[in-house]
């Protein structure tokens, strides 16, 4: 059982972003840091990657849609990915990254104090691009959760960067927030599990790491990638209307 876990979601390749997180106590204290997916795509996923790695067995990884995406982008699997800053952030994976990668389990479950059996995911537990939201339907939930083992009392998910808790047919449902591409407001957000729940978000100097994101990163398009999204340029007004046409609610009665 798992008394402390440290649940860091989407951290898009943004290292100073990754560094604040890290350096708070609360995450260093953890035993556990559970990275719930979209680790590498973004302007410094070597830099990420290798600081991750050198965590060692406190790290527990599972793999969002865009690191399966930027391996099957390597791997020959497939000619193009949505996300513009994704083919180039492929480009630099090394080969043992890329194992890495393609060791990855879509999610995993681990025993949580005052938690119970926790199932964590990148999307859903089906799925690691499905949509759900704070306010989807039950019916929704009810359809995503199919399958589950009765002992999961408690999902926790990533994916669309917005951090929420709420109930959903008795299951408590998490979403950590993104540490590296946030919407609706700016810092690094995250999750602290055992005995409850908090959501937490960490402050960084967002211009010096835009700065270093820039030197470091030879992204073409860097400095106004990182300006969007360090600033949490889209809010989440704006993320909600993009996602709620893909959880399902234009088909409901």
């Amino acid at each position: 059982m798992l008394n402390r876990v440290a649940v860091l979601s989407d951290i898009h390749g943004v290292l100073p972003a990754l560094e604040a997180v890290l350096a708070e106590p609360d995450v260093r204290a953890a035993d556990r840091i559970v990275l719930t997916g979209d680790i590498t795509a973004g302007p410094q996923p070597n830099q990420v990657l290798d600081l991750l790695i050198g965590l060692g067995d406190r790290i527990v990884w599972i793999s969002g849609n865009a690191d399966r995406e930027l391996l099957e982008h390597r791997r020959g699997r497939r000619d193009s990915i949505p996300d513009p800053i994704a083919p180039w952030a492929a480009g630099q994976l090394r080969e043992d990254h890329l194992d890495l990668l393609g060791r990855l389990p879509r999610s995993i479950a681990l025993p949580v104090r005052g938690l119970g059996k926790v199932l964590f995911c990148h999307a859903t537990p089906r799925d690691d691009e499905e949509v759900v939201l704070v306010d989807s339907r039950l019916d929704r939930w009810r359809e995503v959760f199919g399958g589950l083992d009765s002992d999961v009392r408690t999902v926790v998910c990533g994916h669309t960067h917005m951090p929420f808790v709420r109930l959903a047919h008795g299951r408590l449902v998490i979403n950590p927030g993104s540490v590296g591409m946030p919407y609706g407001r700016a810092g690094a957000h995250w999750a602290l599990l055992g005995p409850g729940v908090e959501l937490r978000s960490t402050d960084f100097d967002v211009e010096a790491a835009i700065k270093q994101i820039t030197r470091d990163s030879s992204y073409p398009d860097v400095a106004a990638w990182a300006d969007y999204f360090l600033h949490a340029r889209a809010t989440d007004a704006d993320a909600l209307e993009a996602f709620a046409p893909r959880d399902g609610r234009g088909d409901a009665p």
